[in-house]
């Protein structure tokens, strides 16, 4: 157990009693609750993190949770958390992302603008027993402000900044009538690219987005709640910054290349909550659709000499409904001296995915004898998966300190698949499979906390996470489809308030135990393109902490520390070569973020505030063989400004000292020199941020 002392962060004990932190109050586990009682590692960034930091989109949230990283390229599309070691492909991935109880079962629809967001959850952890496939390693919850009921309020908010950055966003919202109220935001992105062209002078990964969201909110009465929430993205996008890793590393943010493409993502996103609660009842239903299209164009060899281009067309509409009926928030059944909190639930998905990439090699590229172009088509493919799970989950509390919880799930997912890999002129057969699979998995939770006192408690948890088989829209011969993955985690933790509510900590110990690894590897048929492989087995182990403190009503200071070791089990092979005991790629063997925020009055009516961020990431290899890696780095994050009660200004500086690194590399023999490609880490960027809000 960690014991916190008043002395080791906080003033003497002649401290104003009502400094103290807020409650925060999470959905981690569907039901609302105070994130110090959720038996699991849950980090919340909350709206007032997000306003303070200047967070933008999803992404730049992940630095305040330990062990969570992004592997994402400049392209929004690719964007893929990874926690304690665990991710996979974008399109089949390990942690899940939510919005508003509406899963992303494709990532490609999970980074997007932070507009009108009150909260976003980074749970760690198989969730699998709640929430199904694809959530074997958490999931990320992030849910919608909600309209003001009481009175209209507003904010517009302008960063302007180095490289052409120019951002704009609003909100407004308020009642109509008393049993309804509106919200709308909306937001404009533009900036120029950090990456230079040498061939023609050009940026070539530029930004431009426009982003909204709308939504309506229903009271008919006390007891019942409904939600219509729609929102859009539309990113018109510059080129992916790939270049060949050796290169990138002497010259960064330079690459050569005869071409320059786009990267286009459009995403419509529309969701209906419906809430009623009795006395000994409450019961939800969410309903999500969603549609998105992407299309990009790239220089495939990423090269000056005209030898490759790859243009690729992907598309799909996701359905889901979830029905869910429990024990009303903060009112459990009582059983003689026991509490009982459950919940039980029917949830069914749809989603139907098509992709044409087309892969032009120029004559000669694939042969010599080869004296015209080529254009392979890997792949052009339709999948539908469709899927339902049901589950229940129980906890009782045996007298006020200790709880015990058990949860089950049973989900039937299957899968159809008609890939068809072609090359015109056909110099070569056709690949065509036609093929169906079929799944069938069981999840359990077990939990048992103890409160010691009001403001400390404990934990264990044990729990059995999947991840949902499939299809791989392209893959060499007989390796289209793949199965399963699943893995046992362990976890213990303490959570702790102290010095009177200013400091608030909780810390985790973890062991993952998983088969069947789902790893994506590079196909060596199609340059630049991967596919899903169970690989073998696997084990990670870690330690996380989560610390704030208030010390005084003007000063926070806050600390996440992540440890992992994650390796590949002995006797595991990936792609005919022995990978046990390397180590799983873009998994660092630390994180950390430290940081503090002050805060002090100006004038009666305007206070200035002056932040800062450290932010770390140890070593990580980009690939199963560990023959390329990335070392230790640390960036440095600063803001300051003034606000008024309806005004604010700042400035604001990210990457301080314009630390080099590159977060992501990929396998790329054939091409590339070093046999990697990759692209630089975001440089040193500047800027002030204007705004007011009523």
């Amino acid at each position: 157990m960690i014991v916190l002392t008043p002395t080791a962060v906080v003033a003497q004990s002649n401290q104003s009693p009502s400094v103290v932190l807020p409650t925060v109050i999470v959905t981690a586990q569907k039901n609302a609750s105070d994130v110090r009682e959720v038996p699991a590692s849950v980090t919340p960034v909350t709206a007032q993190t997000i306003r303070d930091a200047g967070l933008l989109n999803l992404t730049e949230t992940g630095v305040f949770a330990p062990n969570t990283v992004f592997t994402e390229f400049t392209a929004r599309k690719i964007s893929n958390a990874r926690f304690r070691g665990i991710g996979s492909s974008p399109a089949n991935p390990a942690i899940t992302t939510y919005i508003d109880g509406v899963p992303q079962l494709n990532s490609i629809t999970s980074n997007v603008e932070l507009i009108d967001v009150d909260q976003i959850e980074f749970v760690r952890g198989p969730q699998s027993p709640l929430f199904g496939r694809n959530t074997l390693g958490g999931i990320v919850n992030v849910t919608s402000a909600r309209p003001n009921m009481s009175r209209w309020t507003g904010s517009v908010m302008a960063p302007i900044g180095s490289h052409g950055l120019f951002d704009v966003r609003g909100n407004i919202s308020g009642p109509l009538g008393d049993k309804a109220a509106i919200g709308l935001a909306a937001g404009k992105q533009q900036r120029d690219g950090y990456t230079q062209n040498s061939v023609t002078g050009n940026d070539v990964d530029f930004r431009d987005g426009t982003f909204a969201k709308a939504q309506v909110m229903l009271l008919p009465n006390a007891n019942w709640e409904g939600r219509l929430i729609y929102a859009h993205e539309r990113n018109r996008d510059g080129d992916y910054a790939l270049g060949d890793l050796n290169a990138i590393r002497r010259a960064p943010f330079r690459v050569q290349r005869n071409l320059e493409g786009f990267t286009n993502r459009d995403i419509n996103n529309t969701t209906f909550n419906l809430r009623g609660t009795g006395l000994n009842l409450a019961i939800d239903s969410t309903t999500g659709f969603i549609s998105w299209n992407t299309e990009d164009r790239t220089d495939l060899d990423y090269s000056p000499v005209p030898l490759a281009v790859r243009n690729n067309v992907e598309d799909a509409t996701q359905f889901t409904q979830q029905i869910r009926i429990s024990s009303p928030d903060n009112a459990p059944l009582r059983l003689g001296s026991a509490m009982l909190e459950w919940q039980a639930g029917i949830e069914y998905f749809n989603q139907q995915y098509h992709q044409d990439a087309v892969n032009t090699l120029s004559a000669f590229v694939l042969s010599p004898q080869i004296n015209f172009p080529v254009a392979l088509h890997s792949p052009q493919s339709d999948i539908e998966t469709g899927g339902i799970g049901l589950f229940g989950r129980a906890t009782i509390s045996l007298n006020d300190r200790a709880d015990v919880t058990a949860g089950l799930r049973f989900d039937h997912e299957s899968s159809d698949a008609h890939l068809n890999t072609f090359m015109v002129p056909a110099i070569a057969p056709a690949n065509v499979v036609a093929a169906g699979q079929r799944f069938n998995d069981i999840s359990p939770q077990f939990a048992f906390s103890y409160t010691f006192r009001p403001d400390q408690m404990a934990y264990v948890s044990a729990a059995r996470g999947y991840k949902a088989g499939g299809f791989n829209p392209a893959a060499p011969p007989r390796s289209e489809a793949y199965g399963e993955e699943h893995a046992w985690h362990i976890e213990g933790g303490v959570k702790a308030r102290a010095a009177g509510g200013r400091v608030a900590a909780s810390a985790a110990v973890f062991y993952i135990n998983w088969d069947d690894l789902q790893l994506n590897v590079p196909n060596r048929f199609a340059p630049g393109q991967f596919y899903i492989s169970n690989v073998g087995r696997a084990r990670s182990r870690g330690i996380e902490l989560d610390v704030t403190a208030r010390p005084q009503p003007n000063f926070d200071v806050f600390a996440s520390v992540g440890l992992t070791s994650a390796r590949f089990a002995g006797g595991t092979m990936s792609g005919g070569v022995a990978v046990g005991g390397n180590e799983l790629p873009f998994t660092p063997d630390y994180t950390a973020t430290l940081g503090a925020q002050f805060t002090r009055s100006v004038t009666s009516a305007i206070s200035g505030f002056l932040r800062g961020e450290v932010v770390m990431s140890g070593a990580f290899p980009y690939d199963d063989a560990n023959s390329q890696s990335q070392d230790a780095y640390s960036l440095v994050n600063i803001r300051a400004g003034a606000r008024h009660k309806r005004l604010f200004g700042e400035l604001w500086i990210r990457n301080a000292f314009d630390t080099r690194y590159v977060p992501i590399a990929i396998p790329y023999p054939g091409f590339a020199p070093s046999g990697f490609i990759g692209e630089n880490g975001r440089p040193r960027t500047f800027g002030i941020s204007i705004g007011t809000s009523f």
